[in-house]
């Protein structure tokens, strides 16, 4: 019986090694998300640009992106010109403002361009925490009906929308008859 109670510690480490071992393959970009195939959460929140108050009913009729940004982020102006290529192109998105100062949201909007149909203001993270959103850029693909479909973290770029990104939009799209 000594024994075995030696051998414990040698037998809690083999399991927390396979454990760390298995976090080495996984993708961090491929976050998972408790609201796949599930509604948009409620939420009734100012647009960053003007007097309109947005709730998720705006979101629906038309396939989209739902991206969280915020103009403290670093990764979000990398990203951002690849937004603005892809709603010149099209694809229809909408901002959440995630935790950012509106007048700085603005400002930045006027300088790097606003690629958003709508842009919801989020200064509390309320609807980011709904979201399970771990911070920015992360992009939600929401179909027509408002069900979430997809959710993709970090950066988008060209090569990442054209080899993964862009045949889930267009599923999305071509399922909507759009």
């Amino acid at each position: 019986m000594r024994r075995l109670i030696l051998l414990l510690p040698l037998v809690i480490f083999l399991g927390v090694a396979v454990f760390l071992y298995r976090g080495l393959f996984l993708d961090p970009a491929e976050l998972p998300s408790a609201l796949i195939d599930k509604p948009f959460p409620a939420f009734s929140l100012p647009a960053v640009e003007g007097d309109q108050l947005i709730t998720q009913e705006d979101l629906l009729g038309k396939a989209s992106l739902v991206n969280v940004w915020a103009t403290w982020c670093v990764a979000c102006k990398v990203e951002h010109p690849v937004l603005n290529k892809l709603a010149a192109v099209g694809v229809n998105i909408h901002g959440v403002n995630y935790k950012d100062d509106n007048a700085a949201a603005q400002k930045w909007l006027s300088d790097f361009h606003d690629p958003y149909q709508l842009n919801i203001s989020d200064p509390k993270g309320t609807l980011g925490l709904d979201l399970g959103v771990y911070g920015a850029p992360e992009t939600f693909f929401v179909d027509a009906k408002g069900i979430i479909r997809h959710k993709f973290v970090g950066v988008i770029d060209e090569t990442i929308w054209r080899e993964k990104l862009a045949p889930l939009y267009q599923q999305m799209v071509d399922e909507a008859g759009q």
